[in-house]
């Protein structure tokens, strides 16, 4: 079966405070607007989605939100997974494995670096680094999310966030 995934990062974030902690980071305005956007073009490409995983970091979490919104997709329904903050690629790969079969469509929105090296793997191919906003569309034939270990996908579309 045909599934899509469609991988993004969170939008453009302040730099962090004299000791404030890299979690609390939140968007500029900028990225809020780059968010917005990418939402946009979420909905005009793909029309919708069944599941929308997030770290919940403030940065991650506002910038599903406002994917969310674009896309009519309930923010109630979000999935903020703890192990997703500035997770690596097997850790992401894992969370997408626990991804109910009946979905056909996933948005994983999350950081860098193990975003793009989790494309990087699902593609064989190499890949920039996701700028803040941006986004990676992979088709994989998979039976089951279970499978995704294994699957090489295709990537299908990539989009930029405006700077």
């Amino acid at each position: 079966m045909q599934r899509l995934l469609v991988i993004c990062r969170h939008a453009e974030s302040n730099d962090p405070f004299p000791l404030q902690p890299d979690f609390e980071r939140e968007l500029t305005k900028n990225g809020q607007h780059q968010a917005r956007v990418t939402g946009q073009w979420l909905r005009d490409t793909f029309h919708q989605m069944d599941t929308v995983l997030s770290s919940p970091a403030p940065r991650a979490n506002l910038t599903a939100k406002l994917f969310a919104n674009k896309l009519y997709f309930d923010e109630e329904e979000i999935t903020y997974l703890p192990e997703l903050y500035n997770a690596r690629e097997s850790v992401l790969a894992n969370a997408l494995g626990k991804v109910p079969d009946t979905s056909k469509h996933v948005l994983l929105v999350g950081h860098n670096p193990g975003i793009t090296s989790l494309v990087r793997t699902l593609t064989g191919q190499h890949v920039g680094y996701l700028d803040p906003a941006g986004a990676f569309a992979i088709k994989l034939e998979l039976e089951s999310w279970q499978d995704i270990h294994i699957n090489i996908g295709k990537l299908d579309q990539f989009f930029a966030a405006p700077h």
